[in-house]
């Protein structure tokens, strides 16, 4: 048996012993589900064995899915994952419940503005993304840039700072991963101890960074929420809507 569901299993219990490993309570690590290029099918299906949380990285498609599965929007949270462009910040106010991928005020203040038009939803969850291996090719803020942006974010009406985000440079070594991973951990722990009192602050508390490669690793390096999406859907066609 192969099943989305049966995927689903094994990510989860992938999950728990990472987290036994790091002698930390597997309920304190939210899976994302990564959803991007499957039809809204197989979200459904991922529902079935009890997933509700599901990431997106092309707004276009996301919201197609969202829409074919508005009878089911009370059960689900939609979480974008990707690149945002200016241009494209109206749709994910409007329909996302999580933004990850905050780089830039302009961006975070779109979000904040856009989202106020809509009385009846509740505030828009951000997370910061750091560019923690300094690729050029990846978004996120280099690391000396992270704490400004929060304190900038936590200032704004109609969403919520969150955490912090990181796709670290691919590696199949686990010492470079758990490196990476560890300098995010210590990047969200300083600037945690340095604002924790601060009402902006109030609900800083996620670490979303560990994808199918590497969940073990950010899991003992402090990972609150891991973005599965190969492990779970199987194989995706490399498109880019």
């Amino acid at each position: 048996m192969n099943s989305i569901v049966a995927r689903l299993m094994q990510v989860r219990e992938r999950i728990e012993l990472a987290a036994l490993k790091a002698k930390r309570e597997p309920e304190d690590i939210a899976l994302l589900a990564v959803s991007k290029t499957f039809p809204a099918s197989a979200i459904e299906e991922a529902m079935h064995g009890g997933q509700s949380a599901f990431g997106e990285n092309y707004v276009q498609e996301a919201v197609e899915k969202i829409q074919a599965l508005a009878k089911l929007r009370p059960w689900l949270e939609w979480h974008f994952i990707g690149p945002l462009q200016s241009n494209k910040t109206r749709d994910v106010a409007e329909h996302f419940d999580w933004v990850h991928s905050v780089d830039r005020l302009k961006i975070a203040e779109r979000l904040s503005a856009q989202r106020g038009e809509f009385p009846n939803l509740p505030d828009l969850q951000l997370c910061v993304q750091v560019n923690v291996s300094e690729e050029d090719s990846k978004s996120g803020i280099p690391l000396n840039e992270v704490e400004a942006l929060c304190t900038a974010v936590s200032k704004l009406p109609h969403v919520v700072l969150r955490g912090l985000m990181a796709i670290p440079a691919p590696s199949d070594d686990p010492k470079l991963q758990g490196q990476a991973f560890a300098t995010v951990r210590e990047c969200f722990a300083g600037i945690l101890a340095a604002h924790a009192s601060e009402p902006g602050y109030q609900f800083f508390d996620t670490l979303s960074m560990g994808m199918s490669e590497d969940l073990e690793a950010a899991i003992l390096e402090g990972s609150t929420m891991v973005r599965v999406g190969s492990a779970i859907f199987g194989k995706r066609d490399k498109i880019n809507p």
